[in-house]
């Protein structure tokens, strides 16, 4: 008996331990961490927003066909201060290159700068803002898509004329140069009228919500051109909130699957195209070659053209755009 309280007490613990190793093995020898030539950091818009998930992917892919590691960072939702504090949080842990939207402040000024002093060199992408030092800039021609977009107004409208501008952010560059180049087309045409521009924040329910205020206050509202990626969708839910007697003609931006299958339905009549996973392949690619000492320019432009239902089929784009030029 003095041997059997003994033996049910060391059989459960010898189970133990051997259920327990192979519950959690661990390997004598851990694997190593892959090692990479270089650490990128793409600060985004924000981290949700679908345009720059697609400026992620082309970075994604330049960074894995050249053993980068790319890390994508940014707010939930659009917020410059937390962009900038993320831009400081990145220089202070010494990545080596930092790709991000362009802003218009004294701190991104002073960040870049600070940046630099430590080898870090900062690369604007979709928005640039020339004045801060960054090395380059990757992204659209932001006035010659405006200015795309206005040609196409004169040229697929007749008659009078009464337009509103659904616009991100007054506060964003590459917005006011859209609406810039659109007004500068649309000055040679006297039949062409923009009589108000409302701001969406760039969500798809603040262009909902400016699109059915508009309609609501300027009736006689027959066009809208919606600047930033998600206005278009959102144009489209404001014009059938309200129901106005003919549906505007509604000019879109960016190539977004909805946007297109709007496209396709004959609820958006066109949009500007620009090309995110161009801009975030060519940035990666541009950063690792000042990493390699190579001189690079300071401005890259990627596509820009227009798309209509002859590019569409079944949500998808087919036929590229013809790429736009001035006259």
């Amino acid at each position: 008996m003095r041997f059997i309280f003994p033996l049910l007490i060391l059989i459960p613990l010898l189970l133990m331990l051997y259920f327990g190793k192979e519950t959690f093995y661990i390997e004598d020898s851990l694997t190593e961490a892959p090692s990479y030539d270089y650490h990128f950091v793409l600060i985004t818009e924000e981290v949700g927003n679908q345009y720059w998930r697609l400026i992620e992917k082309g970075a994604k892919d330049a960074a894995a066909d050249h053993n980068i590691y790319l890390e994508y960072i940014g707010p939930k939702i659009s917020d410059t201060e937390e962009r900038l504090a993320t831009l400081d949080r990145m220089i202070a842990a010494g990545v080596d290159g930092i790709m991000t939207k362009g802003m218009n402040d004294e701190t991104f000024i002073q960040l870049v700068h600070k940046a630099s002093e430590q080898n870090i060199p900062v690369a604007t992408v979709d928005t640039d803002y020339e004045k801060s030092g960054r090395k380059f800039y990757v992204g659209t021609n932001n006035y010659l898509a405006g200015y795309l977009a206005g040609e196409n107004l004169i040229e697929n409208t007749s008659g009078e004329q009464k337009v509103a501008v659904i616009i991100g952010l007054s506060t964003a560059q590459n917005q006011m140069e859209r609406l810039e180049g659109f007004k500068d087309a649309i000055s040679s045409s006297d039949r062409i009228e923009l009589i108000a521009v409302s701001e969406s924040n760039i969500t798809e329910l603040g262009a909902a919500q400016a699109t059915y205020r508009l309609l609501k206050v300027h009736p006689e509202i027959t066009a809208i051109f919606g600047i930033s990626a998600l206005d278009g969708i959102g144009i489209v839910k404001g014009v059938e909130e309200m129901q106005p007697r003919q549906k505007p003609y509604v000019i879109a931006f960016d190539i977004l699957p909805e946007t297109l299958e709007a496209i396709e339905e004959g609820l958006i009549d066109v949009t500007v195209a620009q090309y995110p996973e161009e801009m975030g392949k060519l940035a990666v690619e541009q950063m690792l070659a000042i990493k390699n000492k190579q001189k690079v320019e300071s401005i890259h432009y990627t596509s820009t053209g227009i798309v209509d239902a002859s590019h569409v089929v079944h949500g998808e784009l087919i036929v590229p755009p013809k790429e736009g030029a001035f006259p």
